[in-house]
């Protein structure tokens, strides 16, 4: 009964423009069109024609319903919405049969909360964006500006880094024993291992034993003990079954368990949802919608899962009643059910051949995902024993459990699963410690045997994975689970992130950024405020909040914000930088003093350039010393943080004419040779080495020749005024005025007369690089 039409998600944003939010006029704004999105708007104008009902049904939330308002608003423009058109709005969270028509029922108008929600989220990262961009190039050359919540993740990973930096390890001992029943050991009577708990009489902490000597100690008075059981305790721990996926969950499980990153996820996870040819006739979608952050099930699916678990593991295993309600999400806008297959029944080995074989692993770990959502908790058979010696001043602890009851985890076990399944065998030692423990009773002695000890090393912080990050992102209820993949590639496709070893390394770029944001824009770094931020867009579409207001709000305080980073001095930034990520940049010199390598004198300091070339770490006694330890920055380095190793000044010989020194120096743009020394007020003569490729072999009549340039062959016959050779830090080159053509290789500039140079003057090759003089009036 209707033509169902695309339109291929917004079908207008904000003009990418300065001046497209307008905060003096009460933030109006300025809207366009993408040229992709006429062709969905100009099918639904076509269909319009003669239609009496337009039925606005995308997605149900903030998102979905600006789309729908957007979409009439574009339609009222083009005079394409007669009077006599009814306009709908429907919604639904499940895309079935009985969901879609319950909800074509009961339709309603658009949700003027929910785009006011909208507009004020989309203006505000507008905002940021356009208002920071402009300062970071400024100060930060080469570094772009991330978004509100691109900052905030990126904060995450950098304040990793910064962990990791000051992170000093630190020695420890453990003590391990293994016990028997009785006093000689029988093949029957297999030892069970014990941890040293308690110590005089403290509980043991990680770092009590720190050092070889106090384990050996603490060796001998055991080994001179008599141990008893002092208790024993048995239980049952349950495992309750996992939540249906949702984006950000399924996202952590495959990189977690199968390595994929989250793109690749969601790019596999959208082929599902697609779906595949089954038959001749048509594709079948295998999963629901991939992007939702709500964990329900739909009635008819759940019933149909329970259904399907008592078949194939026994009524024992599935649930009383099917689970279709679970706890809401942090932030989430309740969209779609939860990712499950669109038929349990429809099972992995179905699919092998059709499916490729990373689509297929997803596949079956949302299949045995959606099974055991429905099923039983597992049970763990538990047993506890404390073994001290006579004066109690010593107790170890033995712990041993085995399955009682396998509930959700017999999908581990199904064939099905086989392609994903982890291994939840107890293991036979394990099965065998079981057997002895129980038996033991208080007061029986047991015998000791081998006594171990273990030396460890306390360990950094773990850098953030992918899944990790967006875990980490959903507990602190920062940006929307569905929205987590696009903001992990926003960070890469900026060169803010490096992905090695499926870790997230900060780049120096973002490592500045962070310092920077942090240091003048507190709130954009600060995980709390960006939470509460989108604590107060929900309160906008609920219509708590007005939307305005909030922004202006926000607007009033970020505004003072950038006014006064404005007038921050590249001076200060590169203090600021060097105060926060100092061990990062000077990692490669020992000294403490930073001491500069070339004059002995100076300090060594963080440096931007002024050309915002790159940043580099240079002489704080320049230009009496030209020390520089290469670009700190680069997009080509496999470490952020690699100062060259530092060139020491060679004195090469006396100039024959004024014996003078003549020094071989490296500068920021390569090698340069000087003549005499350096002095304040007085800028010794240079010359750049460009055509010796062994800089090590040059030799005083070498840099004699180059000491010479720039030579003056004579006065151009025109204007009289001199032609000349020059060298520069690329190439030799003939010049008069403003006219420059470069000296051709096969050609000796020592050997270049008046007259060749006049002819190269001419050639093709020249260039005018001068500014056309105004003609006077008449």
């Amino acid at each position: 009964m209707f033509e169902v039409l695309p339109s291929y998600g917004h079908v207008r944003d904000l003009a990418a423009r300065s001046g497209s939010v307008r905060p003096d006029d009460d933030f109006s704004m300025v809207w366009e069109v993408p040229s992709s999105a006429w062709t969905p708007l100009k099918s639904i104008m076509v269909a319009l024609n003669g239609a009496e009902n337009l039925i606005l049904a995308s997605d149900p939330d903030r998102e979905g319903e600006a789309i729908a308002w957007h979409i009439t608003e574009m339609l009222r423009h083009q005079d394409s919405l007669l009077d006599n058109i009814t306009i709908a709005r429907v919604v639904f969270h499940e895309i079935t049969e009985t969901s879609i028509k319950n909800a074509l029922m009961n339709p309603r108008d658009i949700d003027a909360n929910l785009v006011n929600a909208h507009l004020a989220r989309r203006a505000l990262e507008y905002l940021i964006g356009f208002k920071i961009s402009p300062l970071l190039w400024q100060k930060l050359p080469g570094c772009q500006m991330a978004g509100r919540v691109q900052s905030v993740a990126l904060a995450l990973v950098c304040e990793r880094e910064m962990e990791i930096d000051r992170f000093k390890p630190e020695g420890y001992w453990t003590v391990n024993v293994e016990f028997q029943k009785e006093a000689v050991s029988s093949i029957k009577e297999n030892p069970f291992s014990s941890k040293l708990m308690h110590l005089n009489p403290k509980k043991l902490e990680k770092l009590s034993i720190g050092s070889s000597a106090e384990a050996e100690a603490v060796k001998q008075r055991i080994s001179l003990s008599e141990f008893r059981v002092i208790d024993t305790c048995t239980n049952q721990s349950k495992s309750c079954p996992p939540l249906p996926y949702i984006t950000s969950t399924l996202q952590q499980d495959a990189g977690s368990r199968l390595h994929f990153t989250v793109a690749q996820t969601m790019s596999l996870a959208q082929k599902l949802y697609e779906g595949v040819k089954l038959s001749e006739n048509e594709a079948t979608g295998l999963i629901t919608y991939m992007r939702t952050d709500r964990p329900h099930v739909s009635k008819e699916a759940a019933h149909d899962i329970l259904s399907f678990v008592s078949e194939r593991y026994g009524m024992q295993y599935a649930l009383k009643c099917p689970r279709t309600d679970f706890q809401k999400v942090a932030n989430s806008q309740e969209s779609y059910e939860a990712i499950r297959p669109t038929n349990i029944r429809r099972l992995p080995s179905m699919l092998v051949g059709v499916l490729d074989n990373d689509c297929l692993k997803l596949y079956t770990l949302i299949w045995s995902r959606t099974m055991a959502s429905q099923m039983e908790s597992s049970i763990t058979d538990m047993v506890q024993v404390d073994i001290g010696n006579l004066a109690g001043d010593i107790v170890f602890q033995s712990t041993s459990s085995k399955i009682g009851f396998l509930g959700h985890q017999a999908v581990s076990k199904d064939e099905e699963t086989a392609l994903i399944a982890a291994d939840f065998s107890e293991g036979d030692s394990c099965e065998e410690a079981y057997s002895v423990l129980p038996s033991l009773r208080v007061n029986d002695q047991v015998y000791l045997g081998k006594v171990e000890l273990m030396q460890h090393s306390t360990e950094p912080p773990v850098r953030y994975s992918e899944g990790s990050l967006v875990k980490k992102l959903e507990e602190l209820g920062i940006g929307r689970p569905s929205t987590y993949a696009s903001v992990i590639k926003v960070l890469q496709d900026r060169n803010y992130l490096a992905v090695k070893n499926k870790l997230l390394f900060p780049e120096f770029r973002a490592r500045m950024v962070t310092a920077f944001l942090s240091t003048h824009f507190s709130d954009l770094a600060d995980c709390s405020f960006t939470a509460d931020m989108e604590t107060e867009l929900d309160n906008v579409s609920f219509g708590v909040t007005e939307w305005k207001a909030l922004l202006k709000d926000y607007w009033s305080k970020f505004n003072k914000h950038c006014d006064r980073a404005h007038n921050i001095r590249v001076q200060e930034v590169e203090k600021m930088l060097e105060k926060t990520l100092g061990d990062a940049i000077f990692s490669s010199f020992p000294d403490k003093g930073r001491t500069c390598p070339s004059c002995s004198e100076g300090t060594l300091r963080f440096k931007i350039s002024k050309s915002g070339a790159g940043y580099f770490i240079g002489c704080s006694k320049h230009p009496l010393c030209r020390y520089v330890a290469g670009n700190v920055l680069s997009d080509d380095e496999e470490v952020t943080v690699k100062p060259a190793t530092a060139f020491q000044p060679r004195l090469i010989g006396l100039h024959p004419g004024s014996d003078e020194k003549i020094y071989l120096k490296q500068g920021p743009y390569g090698y340069y040779v000087q003549l005499g020394e350096d002095k304040k007020g007085h800028t010794p003569k240079r010359a750049p080495i460009t055509q010796i490729k062994d800089v090590e072999s040059i030799s005083v009549e070498d840099a004699v020749g180059l000491l010479r340039f720039p030579i003056t062959l004579g006065n151009h016959p025109e204007d009289g005024l001199p032609v000349m050779i020059k060298l520069s830090a690329f190439r030799y080159s003939v010049r008069h005025r403003s006219t420059m053509t470069p000296v051709p290789k096969n050609v000796n500039p020592h050997e270049i007369t008046l007259k060749a140079a006049l002819k190269l003057l001419k050639s093709k090759y020249a260039k005018h690089s001068g500014r056309p003089k105004k003609k006077k009036n008449s």
